[in-house]
């Protein structure tokens, strides 16, 4: 984009974190099974704001640590990843257990320069993506939250798990970027 050096990666995620279905994570306190699928995208659509003030922040562009994602990075990784779900949530309503492709989300942070994004475009950008992905859930009924989809790694979501395990990922984010705005504040 400008030329400037890629960020260092940040060590890759390799954890599981299916497990954030059926119990409270305890980095974020967030759970998940408490939820009810009807307030999917309600969820999205207050996400979504909270990032457009995250995104406000003067250190927004700034890496708490080296290989950490900045407040920007954070930001344009829950966009994708509602425009991702949005596609599989698609794929989930109209084809008999899809099987998804794996995403490299470290390897799209680098190819995108999400370090390099402008924040009120990032900003506008995830309220839309957030705004289509809260559309679809909303669309859902009956035993269409039943329906699946298939990870690469063989992971099984019904609709209503997909929900479930796709909900954290937004809020998580948002508690990494305060904490990260936190420890860069001292």
């Amino acid at each position: 984009m400008d030329g400037s050096p890629t960020p260092p990666a940040p060590e890759p995620d390799t954890k599981d974190w299916t497990w954030v279905i059926e119990k409270p994570c305890p980095e974020c306190g967030f759970d998940a099974a408490q939820l009810d699928r009807d307030d999917v995208g309600a969820m999205l659509r207050a996400n979504a704001e909270q990032w457009t003030e995250l995104l406000e922040h003067p250190l927004v562009a700034q890496r708490p640590a080296p290989t950490t994602w900045s407040g920007l990075e954070y930001a344009c990784h829950v966009r994708d990843v509602c425009l991702l779900y949005l596609q599989r949530l698609d794929r989930m309503l109209a084809e008999d257990g899809p099987h998804y492709d794996n995403w490299d989300q470290d390897a799209t942070a680098i190819e995108q320069r999400y370090d390099l994004q402008d924040p009120a475009t990032v900003a506008s950008e995830l309220v839309d993506a957030a705004e289509a992905l809260a559309d679809r859930f909303e669309e859902v009924s009956g035993d269409g939250w039943e329906r699946t989809g298939f990870r690469g790694d063989g992971a099984a979501f019904t609709v209503e798990s997909f929900a479930r395990y796709l909900i954290h990922d937004p809020v998580h984010h948002v508690d990494d970027v305060r904490k990260g705005y936190a420890s860069l504040s001292r």
